[in-house]
């Protein structure tokens, strides 16, 4: 099933690491090359670009293009009472823990005429983008929207694909989930074209560009937020997903083979990796994947997930050289199935998420952990986070002296002006003491 690469004589480098395991084989730069006309021609053309992209990729009309507040209001009617009792969990728990990571302004007092304040500022407006094609996502809904409205952003859009099973229109179970948020800007685009919808606007459909925009896709839609960053903002490149598991002897191998699983049916480019130092967990991992494969309903897109080239079973000499490996792959799920996991957690520095011990599967955060699902692939952990509500906060400084403050920085300011060779900076302080 999965190939086994044996680094037991020694993990290499982080560079030789992402070659002997690399992710799938499309990569974010030539995805780029293929979507750069469409975000051109989106900008240009707006509404009929859409529409013409929409015919050619998913082979229906996606008019109206905003979705009215009749259908938001629909959908809520028709939801199950089981899974509106799911999502209201879901958006409690993200909401108590959006809320208790709410940073606070701080003040530091540097004389006393001198203080400089932080505050942190929500962003005007955010496309929150929940993706379609292989399954439905209302909880990216929950983990897009409760963070900024936590944060406080006073504008938030969503921009969702047709399904051709909803004769073109949004899956009902994210336009409920929307509703249940009080959403009310809504359209009905998905793919790389919703994501420059959302950077440049479409003035027909009286849809204004966002400030910043977040959410999960796929490679096409990370292409599109990287080549628009800069004209708009963007959470971090949270595209296919990837799970590696760290496990030891004594981990459940029905346990890891579930949960290898359990991302491989997202997608046929998703990445599923164990690391482990024990050969025997290897083997029946091995035996429990394919146990389980023959009765998950997406077992052929799994499989293929599961045989390709960026998904393996790496092992390792002991669990250091583990934690090695997993900081130079920087999963985007990092699971710990150890023995002393939070001393192995201590080791650990790149990740987007990190679970914790054999009940603390990556499906848990997926829906009803309080964390967010919204996280950084292909190595994005290594600089970047998980969406938070941070993510939609600014840090601003503002700088607060009396004549005192600034009478006591003179010299000082002088000093450093003529060093750099700009007198009219010190002149401009100079000006306030004539």
């Amino acid at each position: 099933m999965l190939r086994v690469l044996d680094l037991r004589a020694g993990v290499p480098s982080s560079t030789q690491v992402n070659q002997l395991v690399p992710r799938a084989s499309l990569s974010i730069e030539s995805a780029i090359a293929e979507i750069l006309p469409l975000i051109d021609e989106i900008r240009v053309k707006g509404e009929s670009a859409l529409i013409a992209a929409t015919k050619k990729f998913d082979g229906f009309d996606p008019s109206p293009i905003p979705v009215p507040q009749s259908e938001l209001d629909a959908a809520l009617a028709n939801i199950s009472p089981a899974l509106k009792s799911s999502l209201t969990e879901a958006i409690a728990r993200v909401r108590k823990v959006s809320e208790a990571n709410l940073p606070k302004p701080v003040t530091t007092t540097l004389s006393p005429g001198g203080k400089v304040h932080q505050r942190w500022q929500p962003v005007d407006s955010v496309g929150l983008y929940v993706p379609g094609g292989k399954a439905v996502y209302p909880s990216s809904v929950v983990m897009n929207v409760v963070p900024a409205q936590v944060a406080g952003v006073p504008r938030m859009v969503i921009a969702t694909p047709g399904q051709k099973a909803f004769q073109g229109r949004p899956h009902p179970t994210v336009l409920a989930a929307a509703a249940m948020l009080g959403i009310t800007e809504v359209y009905n685009v998905g793919g790389p074209a919703a994501i420059a919808a959302l950077a440049h606007g479409v003035p027909e459909l009286e849809l204004s560009p966002v400030s910043l925009i977040t959410g999960p896709g796929n490679v096409y839609v990370t292409a599109a937020k990287r080549a628009l960053r800069g004209i708009v903002g963007i959470d971090s490149e949270a595209g296919t997903t990837e799970i590696l598991i760290i496990a030891d002897s004594g981990a459940n191998p029905e346990f890891v083979a579930a949960d290898l699983l359990s991302q491989a049916e997202h997608d046929e480019s998703a990445a599923s990796v164990l690391v482990t130092d024990s050969e025997e967990l290897a083997n029946q991992v091995q035996i429990a994947l394919l146990k389980r494969l023959d009765k998950t309903s997406h077992a052929q897109r799994a499989k293929t997930a599961l045989t390709a080239q960026q998904s393996a079973i790496v092992l390792v000499a002991n669990i250091h050289e583990a934690v090695k490996f997993a900081n130079f792959y920087a999963t985007e799920h990092l699971e710990l199935q150890t023995e002393n996991a939070q001393e192995v957690l201590s080791l650990v520095s790149n990740a987007g998420a990190i679970f914790i011990g054999a009940y603390s599967p990556v499906s848990l955060g997926d829906y009803m952990a309080g964390s967010n699902h919204v996280l950084p692939v292909n190595q994005q952990s290594k600089f970047g986070a998980g969406l938070s509500v941070h993510t939609f906060l600014r840090a601003q400084q503002i700088i607060d002296y009396n004549k005192e403050g600034l009478a006591e920085t003179v010299s000082l300011i002088d000093s450093l002006a003529n060093e750099e060779g700009l007198p009219a900076h010190f002149e401009a302080i100079q000006a306030r003491f004539e």
